[in-house]
């Protein structure tokens, strides 16, 4: 087995609530600008241990999710070794095959990578995502008439295929990245919280 990898997942963009994504259908405003964080709590990659590290890419979508050509900028945590570097990349860039690689298949370009710190927090419902000096969000998922969290499953889209998406609202979305294209400062828009199992 290439990979087993399990964690949690923290996603902002800037659609409105609930992403039309998610359901196949265009974004609001046409385009979608989004950050979305993995974190592996525990997991290995070709029998190497890449546990207690995320990845997280900013990913411009110029239209319709489906169709892809997103132009991306990736984010690695930099406590990862450069052997777990390799490994987390290898996934995420589709050569080790698997659901990673379905989603990462919607992806026309790669506009960087770097190497930061990256904080990812999730506590009582409550998610925070600090990605070096280029993202900050802060995120509460959303809640039924029972107050259980609401959830979307069976979606047309996922990031985090097989698993249940809490739809969420992100009280910050913050991402100055403007050697990327991205410069974005909004309240009240689009998040997503999740756990994945990811295998291959």
């Amino acid at each position: 087995m290439a990979y087993t990898l399990e964690g949690r997942l923290l996603e902002v963009c800037t659609c409105n609530v609930i992403c039309p994504c998610w359901v196949g259908e265009d974004p609001d405003g046409g385009t979608c600008d989004g950050v979305i964080a993995w974190h592996i709590d525990r997991g290995e990659i070709n029998g190497g241990d890449v546990s207690n590290r995320t990845i997280a890419v900013a990913a411009h979508i110029p239209g319709n999710v489906l169709k892809g050509n997103w132009r991306a900028a990736v984010y690695l945590d930099e406590r990862a070794t450069p052997e777990q570097e390799d490994a987390i990349l290898a996934v995420w860039t589709g050569k080790l095959g698997g659901p990673v690689a379905d989603l990462v298949q919607l992806v026309g370009e790669i506009a960087g990578l770097e190497r930061v710190p990256i904080l990812f927090d999730v506590e009582d419902g409550k998610g925070r995502l600090a990605i070096g000096a280029a993202v900050e969000a802060e995120l509460m998922p959303l809640q039924g008439a029972t107050g259980q969290p609401t959830t979307l499953h069976d979606s047309v889209f996922s990031t985090i295929p097989g698993s249940p998406a809490y739809v969420s609202k992100a009280s910050t979305y913050r991402l100055n990245a403007p050697n990327y294209g991205f410069t974005i400062d909004l309240q009240g828009h689009n998040a997503v919280q999740g756990t994945f199992r990811f295998e291959a």
